[in-house]
C-alpha cells in the first residue's frame, strides 16, 4: 500500500496553517505547514510533495509569483487560497497555472474535496487514461509524448506544459475537430462543473495558445466556436 499524500500548506496566518494542517491529517494525508514561499521552497527543497495549498497574500513573495514559479517548474499541483470577492486574484492564478483555487473563508471539508480532485487527476494522482494512453502524436508542428508529459516543437524543441496544460491538451487531441463546451471541458479535466464566472477553460485555453500557435492573433490549432466552445480543429496522428 502506498504513501498517503504529503500536501504543503503555505499560510502566513498561523491558526489557518495549524487548522488546515490538523484538519488534512485527520483525513488521511500527511501535512506539512510553510508560513511564506521562502519557508517553502526550503520545504520543497528537502522533502517530496504531492501538492501545494498556496495563500495569495503574504509578506514577501506574493502567492502568485510563487505560483507562476511552480507552474514553470511542472513539479507540482497547486490549489490557491484568494480572499472572499478577489476575482482577479483567482483568474490571475489560473492564468499562471495553478490548478484550482478556493476562496476564504473556506469550509475544510471543500479543501479537502478540492485537493483529492486535483490528486486523481494529475500526473502524480493517477495515470493519464483514455486512448492516448503511453502514446506518441503529431499535431501540426508538434508532437506530444503522452507518456513522458513532453511535448516538442520541430523548430523550438521542448515546450514544457503544466499538469493542467497537458490534461487539457491531452483531452482536446483525444477529440479532435469536435466542438467541446466549456462545461466539457472542464467536467473532463478537473471532474467539476463550471460557476457563472468561472474562466477556469478560457484562461488555460490562451495559456496553451501562447505556446503552442505560430500566431496567437489568428489561432489556426484551437478554435474558438461562437456559442460552442473550442476546438482542436486540426488532424492527430500517432507516431511509431
Amino acid at each position: 500500500m502506498g504513501q498517503p499524500p504529503h500536501i504543503l500548506v503555505v499560510d502566513d496566518h498561523a491558526q489557518i496553517r495549524e487548522s488546515v494542517t490538523r484538519y488534512l491529517a485527520k483525513n488521511g494525508m500527511r501535512a506539512t505547514a510553510a508560513k511564506d514561499a521562502a519557508d517553502m521552497d526550503a520545504k520543497l527543497a528537502a522533502g517530496h510533495f504531492d501538492l501545494v495549498v498556496l495563500d495569495v497574500m503574504m509578506p514577501g513573495e506574493d502567492g502568485l509569483s510563487a505560483c507562476r514559479r511552480l507552474a514553470a517548474e511542472g513539479a507540482v499541483p497547486v490549489i490557491m487560497l484568494t480572499a472572499l470577492g478577489e476575482e482577479p486574484d483567482r483568474i490571475a492564478g489560473l492564468e499562471i497555472g495553478a490548478d484550482d483555487y478556493l476562496a476564504k473563508p473556506f469550509n475544510p471539508r471543500e479543501l479537502l474535496a478540492r485537493i483529492r480532485s486535483v490528486l486523481r487527476r494529475s500526473s502524480r494522482g493517477e495515470p493519464l487514461a483514455g486512448k492516448l494512453a503511453g502514446r506518441r502524436v503529431r499535431f501540426e508542428h508538434l508532437v506530444l509524448d503522452t507518456d513522458r508529459q513532453i511535448l516538442v516543437d520541430d523548430e523550438q524543441g521542448e515546450i514544457p506544459l503544466t499538469d493542467s496544460e497537458f490534461r487539457l491538451l491531452v483531452v482536446m487531441l483525444e477529440r479532435a475537430r469536435m466542438v467541446l463546451s466549456r462545461d466539457q471541458l472542464l467536467d473532463l479535466t478537473a471532474g467539476r462543473t463550471a460557476g457563472p464566472l468561472d474562466r477556469t477553460i478560457d484562461n488555460q485555453i490562451s495559456r496553451l495558445r501562447r505556446k503552442i500557435e505560430p500566431d496567437v492573433l489568428r489561432p489556426r490549432i484551437i478554435r474558438t466556436v461562437r456559442n460552442g466552445g473550442y476546438c482542436l480543429a486540426t488532424d492527430v496522428e500517432e507516431q511509431a
